[in-house]
This record gives structure tokens, C-alpha cells and sequence, in this order.
């Protein structure tokens, strides 16, 4: 199963990405984590993408194709990947095309969640994430046993910088912007899934599976 997974911040892929991996049995590509592990690394490429992702803008296509194309031939994909956060945008897509091709496989299916901007927003702006773990809580629907304090590692809660009402804001415009061409491109494809996701994560996924299956 190779499988694209598209959807606005707050969408809820990274939920729906983990329960995915373990019915099917492929490894979950996320381009976010691999930023997210080199920003807390503080590498070259982890201080770039945080000039971005910091003014919620998307990281440029240069520093995620390479990252993607040396992961798709690393051993664990031979049955299949789920990509969550890549391709972004049609330039993005034209560039996987190009590497499946070369690799001599296709895509199976893309699944695009869809949710209206005020749901998003306020999952968005209500997120907490613990700074020694990464755990994930909600000030609203998840919240931590005690206040600002995570109840994995006791680590320090905190709203990142680009869950911030106005940084989400403009995130979202920047994903209509950069990323409807991309849900355009692969419907023309014959492709792509829309998924309601503004139901509970149990019928997302029920939708998804039947979607693919």
C-alpha cells in the first residue's frame, strides 16, 4: 500500500497516519518529524526550515525532495509507505512521480481530509505540546492532569509558535494557496479520497479504510 495522505493543519493526518502504519504494516513518512528532529538538533537544515515554519509558511521544495527520495529506498518501504506531509505542492508532486517511476512503482491511492477553517483553528490554537517528550494535549479537549505539566515525563507545556492564532491563520491561506493545485492535480489523476475529518478520529478512520480498500 502506497499511500499519500493530504490535509490542512489540524486536519488530524498525524492521528489518522498512526493507526494507518499499524493496519498496514508501512512505515510513516513525515516530512514535520524529520524537521521537528532536526530543529531540536539545531542542524543547518533545522535552522532553515524554522525561518519558515516559524512564520507558518511551507519549508521550499529543495530541502524536502532529497530527504524524501533517500528515504523511499531505505528497506522499509519495499511494501509500501504512507508519505504525510509530502508532496505539498504540484512541483513536489511531479517530483515524486519522477522517483516512483524511476523505482518502478505507483501510487495506490491519495486520501485528502477535509475540515472547515473555524474547526481548525480552534483544534490549532488549543494544542500543547510538551517540550522533554513531545507529547500532545488540548487546552480544551486533552488537557494535562496538572497545569503545564506533561503526565508522560513531567516536562514543561507550551503552545509552539506556529499554533499561535495569527501564525495558524496565515498557515492556512499559505496551504489553500500552495496545496489546492495539488488536491486539483491528483483528482484529475483519478486519485484522490476526500475524507470528511470533522467527525470523531474512529469514523476518519473507518472512512479511510473503506476508501482504500
Amino acid at each position: 500500500m502506497r499511500v499519500v495522505l493530504l490535509g490542512p493543519p489540524g486536519a488530524g493526518k498525524g492521528t489518522q497516519a498512526v493507526r494507518l502504519v499499524g493496519r498496514y504494516n508501512i512505515p510513516h513518512i513525515s516530512t514535520g518529524d524529520i524537521f521537528r528532529k532536526n530543529l531540536k538538533e539545531k542542524t543547518e537544515l533545522g535552522l532553515k526550515a524554522k525561518e519558515y515554519m516559524d512564520k507558518g509558511l511551507l519549508v521550499p521544495d529543495a530541502l524536502v525532495v532529497d530527504i524524501v527520495k533517500a528515504r523511499l529506498v531505505e528497506d522499509d518501504c519495499a511494501k509500501g509507505f504512507l508519505l504525510d506531509g509530502f508532496p505539498r505542492t504540484v512541483d513536489q508532486a511531479d517530483a515524486l512521480e519522477t522517483e516512483l517511476d524511476k523505482l518502478g512503482i505507483k501510487l495506490d491511492a491519495v486520501i485528502n481530509i477535509e475540515v472547515e477553517d473555524d474547526i481548525l483553528i480552534g483544534r490549532l490554537t488549543g494544542r500543547l505540546v510538551c517540550r522533554k517528550c513531545g507529547a500532545t494535549y488540548h487546552a480544551t479537549f486533552n488537557k494535562p492532569k496538572v497545569d503545564a505539566v506533561c503526565d508522560l515525563c513531567g516536562g514543561e507545556i507550551y503552545t509552539r509558535d506556529d499554533d499561535k492564532e495569527e501564525t495558524v491563520k496565515n498557515r492556512l491561506l499559505v496551504y489553500k494557496d500552495q496545496t489546492q493545485p495539488l488536491i486539483d492535480y491528483y483528482t484529475k489523476k483519478d486519485m484522490l479520497k476526500t475524507i470528511n475529518g470533522e467527525t470523531d478520529t474512529d469514523t476518519v478512520f473507518v472512512k479511510i479504510c473503506k476508501a482504500l480498500e
